[in-house]
């Protein structure tokens, strides 16, 4: 099969969609950036447990949890919903539901991100 792309494309790696590198790039870098949050993450939870209330909202209350939660959160859920694409991408046939989908995906995504983004603030800020 003879490969259509110009020169400069074959060379960027550019598919016909011409953002299929870029987008297996940010799937790899967010897998990477999720490992150390993770760990991090369990490893909190493994050390609070058996914490009381109070213990708990203090520990989220401090600034470098409040941005490592968030982090891990916003880049967690991307993660994810760029994973959903890859599916919705190579599973669903029709051009309407794939488009519905995708855009349901990205809206869940960034309605969960933003509801986890506020509750962290209120609880770390005492609200």
């Amino acid at each position: 099969m003879e490969d259509r792309r110009t020169p400069l494309a074959r060379a960027r790696g550019l598919g016909s969609a011409r953002d299929g590198l870029h987008h297996w790039w940010v799937q790899r870098l967010t897998a990477v950036a999720l490992i150390p949050l993770v760990a991090w993450f369990a490893v909190s939870l493994v050390m609070l447990s058996g914490a009381d209330h109070m213990a708990v909202r203090a520990w989220i209350g401090s600034p470098v949890v409040m941005v490592l939660l968030i982090l891990t959160i916003v880049i967690g859920l991307h993660h994810g919903q760029l994973g959903m694409q890859v599916v919705i991408e190579d599973y669903v046939h029709g051009d309407g539901w794939k488009l519905a989908l995708i855009v349901a995906i990205r809206f869940i995504a960034f309605f969960f991100g933003l509801a986890a983004v506020v509750a962290i603030l209120r609880i770390g800020f005492g609200g």
